[in-house]
């Protein structure tokens, strides 16, 4: 079976959408969700209680992922 890891990357405006990757990003945020539609949700909540915040969409922006996990047998 497998599961999935919604990623949430906080990244500067200077950053390109495409280039904005886990080791660019100024905050990486990730939890293991049970489905696709998991990884649309609770990402707002997440980034509210850093300290970014304040920041999102001045000077950095939020860039969503959702990727594929396989569990051990």
């Amino acid at each position: 079976m497998n599961t999935f890891l919604a990623v949430v990357l906080v990244c500067a405006n200077a950053i390109a959408q495409e280039a904005c990757t886990d080791d660019k990003a100024l905050e990486v945020r990730k939890v293991r969700v049970a489905n696709e539609l998991g990884c649309t949700t609770g990402w707002q909540e997440i980034i509210a209680r850093t300290d970014l915040r304040d920041e999102i969409g001045k000077t950095s922006y939020l860039k969503t992922e959702c990727r594929r996990v396989k569990n051990a047998p």
